[in-house]
């Protein structure tokens, strides 16, 4: 991607000019036929290009935009009903437009720009375009479900220590960041992250805590920040005190409401089965290769023994 190139053309030839971007811009469709990306300089430039970049493809420029005349110049097959470009007011920034929006046109978008008085092209973060299909309700509520699991008892006798977990579910785009806190600090927790999973047309991430023993009387929160045109706030998921946890978790206070025993206990089983597979993984090609070496051992053993009928010696019977 350009990110990466970008970066290290940054490190290897140090410049001033900066673009800025916004990380995501979502569209439901039909109720927005059209999309704006925005794209911000902090200095005076000839010129600002726009490229997208699609998986599985190589990065592509739809146009660019001459600054001093707002002329717009675009690569071929683009047309001025798909795509167009305008200047902002303040002389220093640009918008790009992608006109008549479908699901093809998802992608990441970048504004880039020549630095003056020398050859290198710098390139914004990009604005990654979500184009959300008309069968998707627009009142659907796409923000994160929380289910949280508690430290147990044989955890914190054992391990002298308790791990809170945190699971999100059915969330609409897959972009979220996931810290944890103490209730009454602002200090981030090192906390360790599971991958985005995609169920059907929504995401599912879990994320884990894992705190001493001396901190379990104490109160902890999962923040989640998600790119939702919902979700404006940040959400946050209280974690009670082992000693509080002890008590009926229907009466802690959350965004959301708990599930049921039943299904906790489910989900908390997909989730151990999702951590055991991810950290035993070396363990399990181990095992497979072992395993093939038996089956290899055993048909040359066969073979020295006595039976070259069934090793093939290239002799017919």
């Amino acid at each position: 991607m350009l990110g990466p190139l970008a970066l290290l053309c940054s490190l290897l030839f140090p410049v001033g000019l900066k673009l800025e971007q916004p990380a995501l811009v979502m569209v439901r469709l039909p109720l927005k036929p059209s999309a704006t990306l925005t794209c911000k300089v902090d200095s005076s430039v000839s010129y600002i290009h726009w490229y997208r970049h699609q998986e599985g493809m190589a990065p592509r420029r739809l146009l660019y935009l001459e600054m001093s005349s707002s002329k717009v110049e675009r690569d071929f097959p683009m047309n001025a009903d798909k795509v167009n470009a305008e200047k902002g007011s303040d002389g220093y920034s640009c918008s790009l437009s992608v006109l008549k929006l479908r699901k093809s046109d998802e992608g990441v978008y970048y504004c880039a720009a020549w630095e003056e008085h020398s050859w290198i092209k710098v390139f914004a973060e990009g604005t990654r375009l979500i184009v959300t299909p008309p069968d998707k309700s627009p009142d659907e509520d796409i923000s994160p479900k929380p289910t949280v699991f508690l430290p147990s008892i044989a955890e914190i006798k054992v391990q002298k220590a308790g791990t809170y977990l945190c699971l999100l579910e059915d969330f609409f785009p897959d972009i979220i960041e996931i810290d944890w806190q103490e209730k009454d600090d602002k200090t981030i927790l090192t906390s360790q992250q599971g991958d985005t999973m995609k169920t059907k047309d929504t995401y599912m991430k879990f994320s884990w805590l894992t705190v001493t023993e001396a901190s379990l009387d104490k109160e902890h929160k999962c923040i989640v920040k998600h790119e939702s045109d919902r979700t404006k706030v940040n959400q946050e998921i209280l974690f009670p005190s082992i000693d509080k946890g002890k008590e009926d978790i229907s009466s802690v206070d959350s965004p959301k409401p708990f599930k049921t025993t039943h299904e906790t206990n489910k989900m908390l089983l997909l989730a151990t089965l999702q951590l055991q597979l991810t950290n035993t993984s070396a363990y399990y090609t181990y095992v497979l290769l072992l395993l093939k070496s038996l089956v290899y051992s055993a048909i040359t053993a066969v073979c020295l023994i006595g039976r070259p009928a069934l090793c093939g010696n290239g002799k017919s019977s």
